[in-house]
């Protein structure tokens, strides 16, 4: 069959773009599945760097042990507040800092939160759980800089249905509901114990490791 100049010009346009997009689409792929798996093998390697201890007893502690009030960070900016801010969308504050308005993603359950009555801060190693991972013998100064750590991933915009949930639980008997979520919560969770030198127990070890098969899915 004789095609016209213009269509058999667009036949061969066609062909070509559905082979780039395909090949444009692969590596991409590849490189998320690379990711994922990197991200695991890096947890790994800081989770075999943890003691693996029992756990200490909760004798002696106290949330004022930790967190008496959040401290400062920037002007009248307190930790939570800065929290909001920056994993919210479109918060705006009033002149004492605190977040009024804005749009928050909760991860552990994939809750979509408009309004700050829906939301918590949540220290993704509970303060009790802290405790007995080595915490209990710390100073209250350096007690005091876990709960309001900013830099390393304790601290987590949650909905206050999950994190009533989850309470002082660890891994090997709470996990996000959603799935999808496991691979970064083991890895948070294994990054934030290993700066700051806190035990695991074998059962938590454990359970971090199962969790850390999902990256790879």
């Amino acid at each position: 069959m004789i095609f016209p100049a213009r269509a058999f010009s667009t036949a061969v346009a066609t062909l070509l773009v559905v082979p780039i997009t395909t090949v444009a689409a692969a590596p991409q792929a590849a490189a998320d599945a690379g990711s994922a798996t990197h991200a695991a093998a890096s947890a790994r390697r800081l989770l075999a760097h943890l003691k693996v201890a029992r756990p200490l007893p909760l004798r002696g502690y106290s949330h004022r042990r930790f967190l008496p009030r959040w401290a400062h960070h920037k002007g009248t900016c307190d930790a939570r507040e800065m929290v909001l801010a920056r994993q919210g969308r479109g918060v705006r504050r009033d002149a004492h800092c605190r977040p009024v308005k804005g749009t928050w993603h909760s991860p552990y359950d994939g809750r979509v939160l408009r309004s700050v009555k829906q939301v918590d801060v949540d220290h993704l190693v509970p303060l009790a759980y802290a405790w007995r991972s080595g915490a209990a013998k710390w100073s209250q100064a350096r007690r005091r800089a876990f709960a309001n750590d900013l830099t390393r991933p304790e601290l987590v915009v949650v909905s206050h249905k999950v994190n009533m949930a989850k309470g002082g639980q660890g891994p090997q008997s709470w996990r996000p509901p959603r799935r999808s979520h496991w691979c970064r919560y083991a890895s948070a969770w294994i990054a934030v114990k290993h700066h700051h030198r806190l035990s695991v127990t074998r059962k938590e070890r454990t359970a971090l490791l199962n969790m850390l098969r999902t990256c790879r899915r």
